[in-house]
């Protein structure tokens, strides 16, 4: 089914967990962009700061769910009430004009999904470009990209699978079997704050390691571990 891109609701579904020190900024750009026809719903992890006071400044619905990225965003998917849906990271800032932008990239048949060239505060630009790259050649964007894609179709695939890690990988290579998805020359720009703890080196190296050992086979819940004992904390 087409888009319809004067009339298609979009639905932010934004996961939290102990978000309150950037969530302000994040949901800060969505209201100031007033676009109409964009509801927001935060889903909120169990948080122990005032992420969820945060949210409720804004004027934004938080709902309640077990920690677990992807069991959030199917909870929010769950509940929202838009045709698209586009799921944001809680430290990740949405370009203006991102709802026009959406319409119109789903509105092209050929188009299943999409994301958002990514960008990082402070500058990261050779981590930036690497992930550009990947995603327009691999035609696979990682959940920091802000991805979106047509609720019946997020339904058709099984949405999220509820896994400790890469759960934006594994749907991806799901959607990548149905059509295109479309990297929009518009940027996201998301922290940079796990390069910054770890350095640019060890996290990149890290990040690859993590992915190359998914493709080959290795439980998502093995990753996690590796991922946690490194010291890294989603």
């Amino acid at each position: 089914m087409l888009i319809d891109p004067k009339t298609s609701r979009i639905s932010v579904i934004i996961p939290t967990l102990d978000e309150s020190a950037r969530l302000a900024t994040t949901l800060g750009a969505i209201v100031a962009a007033v676009q109409p026809g964009v509801e927001v719903l935060v889903v909120d992890g169990g948080s122990r700061d005032d992420t969820v006071a945060v949210a409720e400044a804004h004027g934004v619905p938080v709902l309640a769910s077990p920690p677990g990225r992807g069991g959030q965003m199917n909870r929010g998917a769950a509940a929202a009430r838009g045709e698209i849906l586009l799921f944001l990271h809680g430290d990740t800032l949405l370009p203006p004009g991102f709802a026009a932008a959406v319409r119109q990239a789903l509105a092209e048949p050929e188009v299943v999904a999409g994301a958002f060239r990514l960008a990082f505060a402070p500058p990261l630009p050779a981590v930036a470009w690497g992930a550009n790259f990947r995603s327009r050649r691999l035609q696979l964007p990682f959940g920091d990209q802000a991805l979106f894609l047509r609720r019946e179709l997020f339904l058709d695939v099984g949405g999220f699978p509820e896994i400790p890690l890469l759960e934006d990988v594994a749907l991806v290579r799901a959607l990548r079997r149905r059509g295109r998805i479309a990297i929009l020359p518009q940027a996201v720009v998301t922290s940079a704050r796990r390069w910054q703890r770890r350095g640019v080196v060890a996290n990149t190296l890290l990040n690859q390691l993590i992915l190359f050992c998914f493709f080959l086979g290795v439980s998502p819940a093995r990753l996690a571990g590796w991922y946690r004992r490194r010291g890294e904390k989603d």
